[in-house]
């Protein structure tokens, strides 16, 4: 089995609801990201084989096979095919996946893996069009359950014994740390702007400076009435969209390339589809031990934070160490364009791992309807 290996990684920055980012089409949005892989590169992209492309809310702006209208808004060649991927909130973490798949089987030589949503021109939960997906028959094996993410991370909360004062603590942290990121320039290298000049969105536009457990405090419950779960302490609704180029060490010398990361393992798992979010927790356990690496090898963890109860229930769980977990802030506080924030995640995770000379790095991603992605990649020396 041949090794993949990732060569670049970009993103644009991470846009609010209705800011900065909502008047451009996902398509537009993704050629951003894949001209800048070849601008970085100096790549041709007559050598790509193929353009795996993350994507949930595929209908309007999105529907219609986004991969492959993305190579087309980006100008490369006509013969380069693209195809979207939808598993929910991993959709571009699992189009890593399939790409290094294709790339380690031999089947393909050099794949582009990313993903895109613009969730300000197609709303979070517009693509049920009024449908339930999930019909009768799981209705009635999980005794009517509403499959609602925020009642599922109410029920983790409880289950976990964690109070709305520690879920907010939590999420004051994670802007404390995306602003303290922001401004060390953590970001700068791995953001390609969009737009030009004094025009362009540059930063991540979801970072609350001061937001502490009294701000958070004032916030009332979106999911039950007594519950913990409110705006300040899930995921924003964002815009973005981030792209990785895949290929093996061999290739990488041939095309003049250097590896950032390689790829160890990774894994995916079915879970409880009622708490629904706790997937990450036993992908963890598989993708470790697939990989050969123990958990105090590891030295950055990016877990994502759709909820606040997720990330700390997985802490509770594997004893990993805090200080490591979501160093550069998360969801929370940067925002998750859904089928853009497998990528999204990984490219800040392998920057930081480039950055701070970290061996090991281990991204995992709870996903709507009880699945969970966990890859674990090496810093290529």
């Amino acid at each position: 089995m041949r090794e993949a290996v990732v060569v670049e990684a970009v993103r644009t920055a991470v846009g609010k609801r209705n800011g900065g980012l909502a008047g451009v089409h996902a398509a537009d949005l993704s050629a951003v990201v894949l001209n800048a892989l070849v601008d970085r590169t100096g790549l041709d992209p007559e050598v790509v084989d193929d353009v795996v492309w993350g994507c949930v809310g595929q209908l309007g702006d999105q529907s219609s096979n986004i991969g492959r209208y993305a190579v087309l808004a980006a100008g490369w060649p006509e013969t380069i095919p693209g195809t979207t991927v939808n598993r929910a909130c991993g959709s571009s973490q699992q189009a890593l996946d399939f790409a290094v798949q294709a790339v380690m089987s031999g089947q393909q030589d050099v794949v582009v893996a990313g993903g895109v949503e613009v969730m300000s021109r197609v709303p979070l939960g517009s693509s049920r069009a009024g449908g339930v997906p999930y019909g009768p028959q799981v209705l009635a094996r999980y005794e009517g359950f509403s499959f609602n993410q925020g009642v599922s991370a109410e029920r983790i909360a409880q289950k976990w014994g964690l109070g709305r004062g520690v879920l907010d603590e939590f999420s004051a942290l994670s802007h404390e740390r995306a602003a303290a990121a922001q401004d060390g320039g953590a970001f700068e290298a791995q953001i390609v702007p969009v737009g030009v000049d004094t025009d362009a969105v540059s930063v991540d536009e979801g970072i609350r400076r001061g937001t502490s457990i009294d701000t958070l405090a004032k916030l009332k419950p979106s999911f039950q009435e007594d519950g913990v779960i409110h705006a300040g302490n899930s995921s924003q609704i964002s815009d973005g969209a981030a792209a990785l180029l895949v290929t093996t060490p061999e290739k990488a010398r041939e095309l003049g390339l250097t590896p950032i990361v390689r790829y160890r393992a990774g894994v995916v798992t079915g879970s409880d589809p009622v708490l629904m979010l706790t997937g990450p927790i036993p992908a963890t356990e598989k993708v470790l031990r697939k990989a050969g690496v123990g958990l105090s090898e590891v030295g950055v963890f990016e877990v994502n934070e759709a909820f606040a109860p997720i990330p700390l229930a997985w802490l509770a769980e594997t004893g990993a160490d805090p200080a490591l977990l979501n160093p550069l802030g998360g969801a929370i506080a940067l925002g998750h364009p859904l089928g853009a924030s497998g990528a999204v995640l990984m490219t800040r995770m392998i920057h930081h791992m480039r950055d701070h000379g970290i061996r090991y790095g281990l991204q995992t991603m709870c996903e709507g309807g009880g699945t969970a992605n966990a890859t674990v990649v090496e810093l290529a020396s």
